[in-house]
């Protein structure tokens, strides 16, 4: 018969990976999953932005509640990101002595983002890792191309079968036969960053003779201006702004180089509140004066 697995890691909002993918995987396989949350994360399909690391204190009073209640004798580890949660874990650990502890380094994310610190891992290596039973290696994940969440699905597997009381011989092969099983894209999130980056560029171009701020076009969007930095970043390699401030300059080198209009009137046409204004953005990404180019170039 299998038993309560606890798994201890971080969060992971998309659901790709973190305890949501530990609980989701462990209870499609038909586990019973109970769960310590370590660090909270602010993250989509386009990377983690912030860190929110839970103190110890916190950290045990979580591990203690379920362990005195529920008595799981599996325990996985993923994402640990202070020295003090590690020290306090090897404690608890080493006082309730699980039949298995199974830790899956989490040390950087598939987009290359690093996660722990040296300080941390140094922690790690030194108190956790005499503890457990099992420590995940690369080389421990089915050959093939790696995708989000490919080394917290195999532990979760690995943390099921060995509940059942398989060895952890079996327990290793079922967890890789059932990894290669699983879809490519088990874990990815559906981004919908290309859409709106296209979405953007088509608002761009309606707006751009009419606004710059970046605040607009994301209302426009009906997402926030820092998700939208985001794709902008990801996709274009820039910010919104200076997608938005490519395409006013433009207009107005066509219109200086094409057109005989004096320049107050292209300040108003684009936008400008006067022409000294549109003659300060230009000299910031110009270098020089309207006029100046105006004479250089026509």
């Amino acid at each position: 018969m299998n038993t309560t697995i606890l798994t201890i890691t971080g969060s992971d909002g998309t659901g790709g990976s973190g305890v949501q993918a530990d609980i989701r995987l462990i209870h499609e396989l038909g586990g019973r999953a109970a769960s310590v949350i370590t660090s909270i994360t602010v993250q989509n399909t386009l990377g983690i932005q912030e860190f929110h690391d839970l103190p110890a204190s916190v950290v045990r009073q979580q591990v203690e509640a379920i362990i005195n209640d529920l008595q799981p004798q599996i325990v996985k580890i993923g994402l640990l990101r202070r020295t003090d949660v590690v020290e306090m874990l090897a404690e608890v650990l080493r006082k309730y002595q699980p039949r298995q502890i199974i830790y899956a380094p989490v040390l950087t994310s598939t987009k290359g983002e690093q996660l722990v610190s040296a300080t941390v891992y140094e922690s790690i290596k030194r108190l956790l890792l005499p503890l457990c039973t099992i420590v995940l290696r690369p080389s421990d994940l089915p050959a093939g191309p790696r995708h989000h969440g490919d080394a917290n699905q195999l532990a979760s597997a690995l943390a099921y079968y060995l509940s059942l009381g398989e060895t952890q011989r079996d327990a290793m092969l079922h967890a890789q036969t059932y990894l290669k099983a699983l879809p490519a894209d088990y874990a990815e999130g559906n981004s919908r960053s290309e859409e709106l980056y296209n979405q953007f560029l088509m608002a761009v171009e309606h707006y751009f003779n009419c606004y710059a701020d970046v605040a607009f076009y994301a209302e426009q969007l009906n997402v926030s201006a820092r998700y939208l930095g985001q794709v902008t970043r990801r996709i274009n390699g820039r910010s919104p702004k200076a997608i938005i401030d490519e395409r006013i300059m433009n207009e107005i080198t066509s219109l200086l180089t094409s057109t005989n209009r004096p320049l107050k009137d292209i300040a108003q046409r684009l936008g400008f509140s006067s022409q000294a204004h549109l003659s300060r953005f230009f000299k910031k990404h110009k270098g020089q004066s309207p006029t100046e180019f105006q004479h250089k170039n026509k």
